[in-house]
């Protein structure tokens, strides 16, 4: 399935431009600030041991307390997965 990219409209474009220069707090870049940007840097290699993406099925109430906790908090899954592991004597 390929999708069309499909321009705006010149007056569609002009509402777009007023809307973004209307908003103090995030105004579009210039020309010279668009010209001084570099693409951000690719991570590097994960530190050992590394750690392999999986899929999960949580329910919602576990992942809004998890994501509550800010930062890292698949990190904590993580640790308290690995600590009752331990417990079992499975690690």
């Amino acid at each position: 399935m390929s999708h069309k990219l499909i321009p705006p409209t010149e007056q569609e474009d002009k509402s777009i431009t007023k809307a973004a220069l209307s908003d103090p707090d995030n105004l579009p870049l210039t020309n010279n600030e668009l010209l001084t940007m570099h693409p951000a840097k690719a991570r590097g290699p994960q530190k050992s041991p590394t750690k392999i993406p999986v899929s999960i099925r949580l329910t919602p109430d576990v992942v809004s307390f998890f994501k509550s906790q800010g930062k890292g908090w698949q990190t904590k899954i993580n640790t308290i997965l690995s600590d009752y592991a331990h417990t079992h004597n499975h690690l």
